[in-house]
């Protein structure tokens, strides 16, 4: 498994961005696919994930109502689709592939196998 992110840059507060994760080489179908970040001075945290399989969802509180994540299985990629961005979610972005993490192990970083390099995400005005 091979993750590359990209889609990172400078935003306003309120505006939005997608980040991406792709170039998988070869997918699983016991795959799991998710997002963390990590701000400067600061651990790295769960953002969200997705089943690779079911397409089943988890986000955290801070991005619920916020961002979306989905996959699409014929790019072999998953987006992270960041709405109303807020200062504090600047950060580094990671993408993470784990074979098997149950759902209520989503948010859990020792859970994945695999990490991409990160993405800057910086939100100011």
């Amino acid at each position: 498994v091979q993750l590359q992110a990209s889609g990172g840059g400078l935003v306003q507060p309120g505006g939005s961005l997608r980040l991406s994760c792709g170039d998988l080489g070869r997918t699983f179908n016991t795959l799991v696919l998710g997002w963390f970040r990590q701000a400067p001075g600061k651990e790295r945290e769960f953002v969200a994930a997705v089943s690779w399989t079911t397409g089943s969802t988890y986000l955290a509180d801070s991005a619920d109502g916020r961002f979306i994540i989905s996959r699409d299985k014929a790019k072999n990629t998953v987006y992270l689709q960041m709405n109303s961005l807020k200062p504090e979610d600047t950060a580094v972005y990671y993408c993470a592939a784990s074979r098997r993490a149950r759902y209520s192990d989503f948010p859990d970083s020792r859970e994945y196998d695999y990490w991409g390099q990160g993405t800057q995400v910086t939100v100011s005005s």
